[in-house]
């Protein structure tokens, strides 16, 4: 047994803080911490989001979208900065309850409605506009497969791998061990599931490629946890050369940028209002 071998109480109680600020910012009771309305734009969707994987996933959406020539899918963007505790305000607890980001307001239709949690929003905005989403059969069916299989298995790379490798106070190898093993068997899936079609559900592209590819096709590219080679993510070819194929669509490079708080200062849109602001950030690009 090793000198710091955990023993759990009989009672679990919240520990102290310990400095890390990924570790800090929830605790065991959900609800609005501090009065704050939430900004409203002028467009019939307002997001409020912050430009990580799960945020990417509903601003390449909307972004996909518009350069389908949807101008009813525009929308207003707003900064959540997680990190600064931003989602638990009494507006956005407002919008979601459970404060993760991303969250939207939809108010086209006679009455506003509330979407949180990325699959929902997804799916909301697919069913809206008819896009991205197979109307029946079983191409809709393995196009829910996978957007559900994003859902589940994404928070072992994030929460699992991700905190563990790159945030976690000190680098244990158990939980890295553990979680590196998973993070590479939902490569392997991913890869043998490409092998044999040009996106993650078949020949088109759909929701569940916006819901895997900010976790797993930035993982493959090198943008994520600075893991790349601890992951040997170059030898799932399959998903690499998906990865690269999105990330050449105009709705995925404009996707990625909206509401970046961090990155290089072309990244980072803390507002969207129009698609000008994402094609001024665009032509900085080095």
């Amino acid at each position: 047994m090793s000198d710091n071998q955990y023993t759990p109480p009989k009672v679990w109680e919240n520990a102290p803080s310990t400095g890390n600020k990924f570790a800090n910012i929830n605790s065991p009771v959900s609800g609005a911490r501090f009065e704050r309305e939430l900004p409203v734009g002028n467009h019939a969707f307002q997001l409020y989001s912050l430009g990580t994987p799960n945020g990417q996933k509903v601003t390449i959406m909307f972004e996909e979208l518009l350069a389908l020539g949807i101008t009813e899918a525009e929308y207003d963007a707003f900064l959540i900065n997680i990190g600064d505790s931003d989602q638990f305000s009494s507006g956005f607890v407002g919008v979601n309850p459970n404060s993760k980001i991303p969250a939207l307001v939809d108010k086209s239709g006679d009455e506003p409605v509330n979407v949180f949690e990325s699959a929902s929003i997804l799916v909301h905005l697919a069913e809206k506009f008819g896009q991205f989403l197979p109307a029946s059969g079983a191409a809709r069916t393995q196009t829910f497969n996978w957007l559900f299989w994003a859902q589940g298995s994404a928070p072992f790379l994030g929460g699992g791998f991700g905190h563990f490798y790159a945030y976690a106070d000190e680098k244990q190898e158990y939980p890295i061990n553990r979680f590196a093993m998973e993070a590479k068997r939902q490569l392997d899936v991913l890869d043998k599931q490409l092998a044999n079609n040009t996106y993650i559900s078949g020949e088109e592209y759909t929701i569940a490629d916006m819901a895997i590819w900010p976790w797993y096709g930035s993982l493959v590219l090198g943008r994520l946890y600075d893991a790349a080679e601890f992951l040997q993510v170059h030898t799932y070819s399959n998903v690499v050369r998906w990865a690269k194929q999105l990330d050449a669509r105009e709705g995925v490079q404009r996707g990625r940028v909206v509401n970046r708080s961090f990155g290089e200062a072309w990244e980072q849109v803390p507002e969207r209002h129009s698609a000008e602001d994402i094609d001024n950030v665009l032509k900085l690009r080095p």
